[in-house]
């Protein structure tokens, strides 16, 4: 913040450069000013004015803090003064004549010289212009005229120590749902929908548009946040309907920084940040899981043979010999407490009146928190390493034509396990601690080995995640480039306010990964002689490992995307009223070079034109339409293209002037109202290219017959995969939105919305198609609907409470449910069990089974409604409700039970603080009425299993079931976890309440504390700005769930997502 006074020795010491400042600013007029003291008048001697007089006067900020050096020039001459440190001033003036008052970063006040003697000044700030205009579909407004749902957010509230920008969307914004599933580098883009998830067809999310051209997630996830200009969410279908039959999810709209007139100014900014997880999965020792399993195999089987014999379990504890005994904390083996990594941006920004320019870079690498030890010759440890650079040229080619040229590229370089982190958290699950070691080592007559010898069990199929992490690596590259050019010209030579620009953008994606690996070489412990502590080896593999990388090209990408935009528009006022208009063409082209098959090859293609008409009368009434008017590729001719039009009112009711007396109570009450019609035509995968036509497959060698005496000849048939459909079109979005926004004390401002949706045509795959009819392949149409309803709200504070302190607060609150309106499903109801229907039931709704106890013992199991999911029912197994009454579980005893994965309720507050060179700022953020399963079958302990590739895992025992199972000894029936077992059981695995977990939780977002270092320290250096600041993210996380952290939901065993400490320096020049 910017201080107003300067000390006095300071002021004072001054005094002569400021008279010399104020005989320069003068020295153009014919004659020569007289400057006799600091604030006393500047006159000429040329002139002798009639009823001249002295006036005095003080002038204030907001704060009511006098300010110092502000100027005070008569209007239409060359005299003038400046305020001393007490704000105070004194100027020789006529009668009549009229005072600018004016200070730097505040508006020029003008003061009416009457009989008065003293005259007292209040300085308001200067907005600067985003935060007068909001950016809106293909134009800005300004704020006070915008009746569409818009939120805003200023780019510095993103900035927060992660390379991600999607990690910081949630809570910093109403509207916006948003959680994260992995802390992976490269995975950790977080999942958010705009007013929650109002479809079940194939695509909920957001339209993303950066300077005006849609990119992906990936490429909102890798944007610069010191780049980014404004960040706007368009959530109603007046701020959508112009995109059409793309705008039904919601918009996402970011414009980049521009150069601005002036000289040239440098920002770096270098952050070094530790990241760890911020819940880890918490194993048993391997001495109670060895215990554990021996009571599972007894529990269920008391003649059942023991796993582990008492000797072993004393040599492990004994650490005997760690090989022929191992205990191995695979965790700890795995994953290292905590990683480094690096961020470097630097911008330069300028120019002239010709010209102005934005270029910028930055540089972000992450790490992984795999302990890879250096007995490998290569690393495989993840380190993502990610470029970007931007260029924005402004050229005034005319005085009425402006061009612009972008270019933007960001590349990542990433090295990584062949299978990934995620992968790896999960496989140590599925690893015992105690069959064999990670590995052994090279001694002994294994000493001229030139491979590692990984420890494996049985026939060496199980998994080793050691091995796996190791084994090999994995690069890939990922090119990005977008580069647009624009031209702007005005028509004012035609009618003032007419404009038209054009704009034409190419973006280039490019991806390709290759994978380098061995194939390990797995020893099981052979013989162990105790007396010598010696023992001999097992090669399980003999003919399967390899001492060399092998080489794996891997996928490949090229997408070329041609976007070309036409508009022109018209902004004018006539006495209080205000009109404007615009229409604009669009056209985007996309090519993927290697699609695979014919449909997959062929250019994805959409046109439209859109148009938006506003009215305003007195800044107090609005009315604005706005149509989209858009066409698919994907669609038969007749439903090609359509027509998504859309009205909304406002009433600015602060501005009536009967609101004058409350206006410093009430600075601003403004309602608002629109409804409309929007469009989604994302309704199916990159297999469902052409809806419109058949797919048939002619050759096809798994439906055809053989033929001849020996069956020897072969004749291929013929399959249909699809049927053609010409009237399949895009999902249909009736919203409205009712809106307030209020002002309080001017320090206070609110903004609410209430909105309903109710979205039709949603594409699906029809049940009530008779078999009789001989079809083979699916057969799906427009026929779902569902609805969605809620509210989102904003509340802002900024304060100054007096030259030093300020203090800012922001909070948001969104909450979005949606249920289903019409789907294809059984008859429910005619089968007296309308609780299976999904109509009503909100989207993502999930169903399963009411678990209500554990049994008690065999008489209770008698009792029962009957249970049958396979094998034998025992006492500490799950009980279920028989909800149908009809004597046992089935099926038919599902109900909706939990809420939808999906968070319904996202929220996020938090406070700002500065005093002098000091601010401190803490952010609060979390999410509400949601559930997740814990799937069973991955947590079950000591399970055994070989999946599709012949691949062995036998599972790790989680310390909470260790402290909390049903056992003889703890009959408690309502413990965590069921009566052990070695093998799956079905009955405990089924999806009921029992395995539903609350996914609420709040977090302790961002905190951070920063100081910026006086002014008078760095002006010797031309540094005009230095700044040292500590800040962390995920710090604190509160919820019921305690396993591991509630975001990820039920990915919980994959990459944790990361508790970040941040220290970082930004200097500007």
């Amino acid at each position: 913040m910017k201080h107003r006074l300067a000390s006095q020795h300071y002021w004072q010491s001054t005094q002569g450069l400021r008279k010399a400042l104020l005989i320069l600013c003068f020295s153009g007029a014919p004659f020569f000013p007289v400057v006799e003291h600091i604030n006393a008048t500047v006159y000429v001697t040329t002139t002798v004015d009639q009823q001249k007089k002295e006036v005095k006067g003080t002038i204030y900020d907001e704060t009511n803090a006098p300010v110092a050096g502000a100027t005070v020039v008569v209007k239409s001459s060359t005299r003038g003064c400046i305020t001393d440190i007490d704000g105070k001033f004194s100027i020789s003036v006529n009668v009549g004549d009229e005072l600018l008052v004016s200070f730097l970063g505040y508006q020029t006040e003008n003061v009416k010289i009457t009989t008065n003697n003293e005259y007292t000044v209040h300085l308001k700030p200067k907005v600067d212009e985003l935060d007068e205009v909001t950016v809106v579909a293909f134009a800005k407004q300004k704020k006070e005229s915008v009746i569409s749902s818009v939120t805003t957010v200023k780019p510095s509230e993103l900035k927060v120590p992660s390379s991600n920008l999607t990690t910081a969307l949630a809570g910093r914004m109403s509207g916006v749902i948003a959680y994260q599933t992995s802390g992976e580098p490269g995975k950790d883009d977080a999942s958010f929908f705009i007013r929650g998830v109002t479809t079940f067809g194939y695509a909920a999310s957001p339209l993303i548009l950066i300077d005006n051209v849609e990119l992906t997630t990936a490429d909102l996830a890798r944007l610069n946040v010191d780049d980014i200009a404004s960040f706007s969410i368009m959530k109603d279908a007046t701020a959508t309907a112009l995109y059409g039959a793309r705008g039904a999810n919601g918009v996402i709209l970011v414009t980049t920084k521009e150069g601005k007139e002036g000289k040239a100014t440098v920002n770096i900014r270098i952050e070094n940040s530790v990241s760890t997880p911020v819940r880890t999965i918490e194993t048993a020792d391997p001495i109670t899981y060895m215990q554990l399993h021996n009571e599972a195999v007894k529990t269920r089987n008391p003649l059942g043979v023991l796993p582990y014999s008492q000797s072993k379990i004393d040599n492990t504890i004994r650490n005997l010999n760690s090989y022929a005994f191992p205990a191995v904390n695979w965790y700890d083996e795995m994953f290292k407490k905590y990683t480094m990594n690096q961020r470097v941006t630097a911008n330069i920004s300028g120019g002239g009146n010709v010209a102005r320019y934005y270029i910028a870079a930055s540089f972000f690498n992450d790490n992984g928190v795999l302990n890879v030890d250096k007995q490998n010759n290569f690393n495989s440890n993840i380190s993502l390493k990610k470029y970007s650079v931007r260029s924005n040229i402004n050229i005034n080619l005319t005085k009425t034509t402006e061009a612009i040229i972008r270019v933007n590229g960001s590349f990542d370089d990433y090295r990584g396990p062949i299978d990934g982190g995620d992968a790896l958290y999960n496989k140590v699950m599925k690893t015992s601690p105690v069959l064999f070691p990670k590995s052994f080592p090279n001694v002994g007559e294994y000493t001229n080995n030139t491979h590692l010898m990984f420890g494996n069990y049985g026939d060496g199929t199980y998994i080793n995640p050691y091995a796996d992490m190791v084994k090999g690596y994995k690069d890939y590259s990922r090119t990005s480039i977008v580069a647009q050019g624009e031209l702007k010209q005005s028509l004012d030579f035609i009618t003032k306010g007419l404009n038209v620009r054009g704009l034409i953008s190419t973006t280039r994606y490019v991806y390709s990964d290759v994978s380098r690996y061995y194939n390990p070489y797995y020893y099981a412990m052979g013989a162990y002689d105790q007396s010598k502590n010696t023992y001999s080896l097992t090669l399980l593999n003999p003919n399967g490992g390899t001492e060399y990388l092998n080489y794996n090209e891997g996928a490949k990408d090229v997408t070329t995307t041609n976007y070309m935009e036409a508009a022109m528009s018209y902004n004018r006022d006539f006495d209080e009223h205000g009109i404007s208009g615009m229409l604009v063409f669009t056209r985007r082209t996309q090519q993927n070079s290697n699609a695979g098959d014919l449909q997959k090859s062929l250019p994805y293609k959409n046109q439209g034109l859109s148009g938006r008409f506003t009215y305003s009368y007195d800044k107090r009434y609005f009315a604005e339409f706005n149509f989209g008017y858009n066409g698919s590729e994907r669609f038969a001719e007749n439903e090609r293209y359509g027509f998504f039009p859309s009205f909304g009112v406002g009433y600015l009711m602060s501005n009536e002037k009967f609101w004058k007396p409350l206006e410093k109570t009430i600075n601003k009450l403004k309602w608002k109202f629109t409804y409309g019609l929007v469009g989604n035509d994302a309704i199916g995968d990159s297999n469902d290219r052409f809806f419109y036509l058949s797919n048939v497959n002619m050759n096809d060698e798994n439906k055809g017959q053989d033929f001849g005496t020996n069956w020897g000849n072969h004749i291929n048939g013929i399959t249909v995969t699809r049927y053609a459909n010409e009237v399949i079109t895009w999902e249909k979005a009736k919203k409205m939105n009712i809106g307030i926004e209020l002002g309080l004390f001017n320090k206070l401002e609110i903004q609410a919305d209430v909105f309903y949706e109710k979205r039709n045509s949603i594409l699906m795959t029809r049940s009530y198609i008779p078999s009789t009819m001989g079809l083979t392949a699916d057969v799906r149409a427009n026929v779902g609907a569902a609805s969605g309803k809620g509210i989102d709200m904003s509340v802002d504070y900024s304060h100054s409470i007096n030259k030093d302190l300020w203090v800012t607060g922001r909070a948001n609150f969104t909450y979005a449910t949606s249920k289903y309106e019409k789907i294809e499903e059984p008859d429910y109801l005619g089968a007296g069990t309308p609780w299976r229907s999904q109509l009503g039931q909100k989207l993502s709704q999930q169903w399963g089974f009411i678990a209500e106890r554990l049994f008690i013992d065999e008489a209770d199991i008698a009792n029962s409604p009957e249970q049958n999911f396979g094998g034998k029912l025992m006492a500490g197994d799950i009980k279920y409700k028989d909800v149908d009454k009809d004597g046992k579980i089935t099926e038919a005893d599902k109900v909706p039970i939990g809420y939808p994965t999906t968070p319904e309720i996202t929220y996020g507050f938090g406070l700002s603080a500065g005093y002098k060179g000091w601010d401190l700022s803490a952010f609060f953020q979390g999410n509400a009425r949601s559930s997740f399963w814990i799937d069973p079958n991955r947590i079950s302990p000591f399970i055994d299993t070989d999946d599709d590739n012949n691949t062995h895992s036998q599972n790790a025992l989680l310390k909470v079931i260790a402290d909390n199972h049903w056992s003889e000894a703890n009959r408690n029936i309502y413990t965590f976890w069921p009566r052990l077992a070695n093998e799956s059981v079905p009955n405990n695995t089924q999806s009921s309440t029992w395995w539903m977990q609350d996914g609420s939780f709040m977090r302790l977002k961002s905190l951070e504390l920063g100081y910026t270092l006086p002014e008078r320290w760095t002006r010797k250096a031309r540094i005009s700005n230095v700044r040292i600041y500590l800040n962390g993210t995920n710090l604190l996380t509160f919820s019921k769930f305690k396993l591991w952290d509630p975001e990820m939901g039920g990915n919980g065993l994959g990459y944790p997502i990361q508790r970040v400490y941040n220290i970082g320096l930004s200097v500007n020049f």
